[in-house]
């Protein structure tokens, strides 16, 4: 073949790869737009970003479990992880705003804030992630005509849920309280000095 000549993907290859390649503006975008809402419905610059601290751990889930399966980052793989974007920042919704009322109404410290949030939120978190979880696994399980195609969808549905789960409850507290003692500290005004 002449030197010349060049080859391109066409058709659907071609549009895949353009889907493919402003997905990450897409997540992106939708991550901004979730951090303007929790920052007026908490009117907070901090706190949305302890919520959306939990993203990464859905997302390491998810690619892992895919990795492990064997299974392709494809279109499906990514419509996974957006809705894991929207599943997983719950477990930290709750337990935020269950420390914040608790620093609020009962003047507690918000070390004890979040640790009783941590306690009385547990069952709930667990609840909820298990219904979502038991409704991916069918996706991950399933057999028959279509099942290739869905499969990666209830892969990263499944890892991102395990992993989100599990290190959410850890995770999330910590961050809470780095934040609080960072905001705490800027909001200290310096003791003035006498001049002599």
């Amino acid at each position: 073949m002449p030197k010349d000549i060049t080859t391109q993907f066409q058709g659907a290859t071609l549009a895949f790869q353009a889907a493919l390649g402003s997905t990450l503006w897409l997540i992106l975008a939708a991550v901004v737009a979730m951090y303007i809402v929790l920052g007026v419905l908490y009117e907070s610059f901090i706190h949305p970003v302890t919520i959306l601290s939990t993203l990464p751990t859905a997302g390491v889930g998810a690619l892992l479990a895919l990795m492990l399966s064997g299974h392709e980052l494809d279109v499906i793989a990514i419509i996974g992880i957006i809705l894991l974007i929207g599943i997983v920042k719950k477990n930290a919704i709750m337990m935020i705003d269950f420390a914040l009322a608790a620093e609020r109404e009962q003047g507690m410290t918000p070390y004890d804030a979040i640790y009783q949030a941590c306690l009385l939120r547990f069952r709930p978190i667990l609840m909820t992630t298990l219904a979502a979880l038991l409704g991916a696994l069918p996706l991950m399980l399933s057999t028959g005509v279509g099942a290739e195609l869905r499969r990666p969808l209830g892969v990263c549905m499944v890892g991102g849920l395990v992993m989100s789960q599990i290190l959410t409850l850890f995770t999330t507290p910590v961050i809470y309280l780095l934040f609080d003692k960072l905001a705490r500290n800027t909001r200290r005004q310096p003791e003035p000095q006498e001049l002599s």
